[in-house]
């Protein structure tokens, strides 16, 4: 078994003091105010650009042109905020456009990218020889091993990081829907131990370190150090941050975690065509009986027909990030119930705080 102690977390020549990056949560969740506070406190404060200009008056009028705008504005207010700490942003490859949205993020000077709802094969590709640094998203072996074999038989690149994002994360997961529903049978933590040999197995042929992050489900310091345990060099935490003064949803949102039971998590079918976990609320019963059908359409998702979508994702997580509770949707993790009060960012970095005294002794026996 790996050592549980926490460690600063690499990414090349980046050096994160605090091994947690703060998951990217849209629409509008995770913007500059919470991105900024997690930097400043020595984690990865991170961005999403899911409809990230949603707050423009102009946003339906020209939905992609207010979020390519959002995301160089949202960069640099979390930069004021963050000093020298490191910003990323998550992007979803399911994002129609996706190529415009990365070379935003690069062109904005992004410290690194985070990937997911899909395969990023291409992010090498649109990245180029920029500074920023590329992290797939991968929930299983078999995603792991094609995406290394791919980037590196195309790009001859490595990945700076992975993120194993295991099932019990919020949002969008990578995995069915029976799975969801037999977590014991998954045995996710084999899963983990497998990637991880492979991506170190992977990089050493090519003489290099890539850390692998562990996300879903994290959200105590004890959750972190059974990471550690598995191999883990870091871990991703989302849920935990919701509960924040500094996080950019509504009060309202804040308060739908702090008032839910552990049975009001469920399991819900997106529009993207992947299982979700969120909040049960008004507006998934309704979601669960029938089509509401779409006002209008932003563009945001490849995989959606707006005459057959059975809602609009969108305009439902504007309603849930706004505070319009009864009509949004409220995407979480697994243990979003175990909020009972807001938090601040640096209590919360406080806890995952690395222990420079066991740290000295281990280098000691090293």
């Amino acid at each position: 078994m790996s050592n549980s102690l926490l460690k600063p977390l690499k990414i090349g020549d980046l050096t994160a003091k605090i091994p947690v990056i703060q998951g990217g949560m849209g629409v509008g969740i995770s913007l500059s105010g919470l991105a900024g506070a997690v930097a400043a406190s020595g984690g990865i404060g991170v961005i999403s650009t899911a409809q990230i200009g949603y707050r423009s008056e102009n946003f339906y009028k020209d939905p992609l042109g207010c979020n390519l705008h959002a995301i160089k504005e949202e960069i640099n207010k979390a930069r004021k905020t963050a000093g020298s700490g490191i910003i990323g942003v998550n992007i979803m490859v399911a994002t129609k456009r996706y190529e415009e949205y990365v070379k935003a993020a690069v062109a904005a000077g992004v410290d690194i990218i985070i990937s997911g709802a899909g395969l990023p094969m291409t992010l090498p590709e649109l990245v180029g020889k920029a500074k920023t640094k590329i992290a797939p998203i991968v929930s299983s072996l078999k995603s792991a091993q094609v995406i290394l074999k791919y980037w590196g038989k195309k790009y001859d690149r490595l990945p700076d990081m992975v993120v194993i994002e295991g099932p019990l994360a919020g949002g969008h997961l990578g995995f069915k829907g029976e799975q969801l529903t037999q977590m014991e049978e998954l045995n996710y933590d084999g899963e983990i131990r497998k990637i991880i040999e492979h991506v170190t197995e992977y990089a050493g042929e090519y003489g290099k370190e890539v850390p692998v992050v562990i996300a879903g489900g994290i959200y105590t310091r004890e959750d972190a150090e059974h990471a550690f345990s598995l191999g883990a060099s870091g871990v991703q935490v989302g849920t935990r941050f919701v509960t924040t003064y500094e996080c950019d949803a509504s009060e309202a949102y804040k308060q739908a975690y702090i008032d839910a039971a552990k049975e009001d998590i469920i399991i819900v079918n997106s529009p993207v065509g992947m299982p979700a976990r969120a909040i049960s609320n008004e507006f998934t019963r309704r979601a669960g009986e029938g089509r509401i059908p779409p006002e209008r359409c932003s563009g945001c998702i490849i995989t959606c027909n707006p005459a057959e979508t059975p809602y609009c994702i969108t305009q439902a997580l504007i309603h849930a990030v706004k505070g319009n509770i009864k009509e949004g949707l409220l995407f979480c993790g697994a243990n979003a119930y175990k909020a009972k009060k807001l938090e601040y960012v640096k209590d919360i970095m406080e806890e995952f705080k690395i222990d420079e005294k066991k740290q000295d002794i281990l280098r000691m026996g090293d």
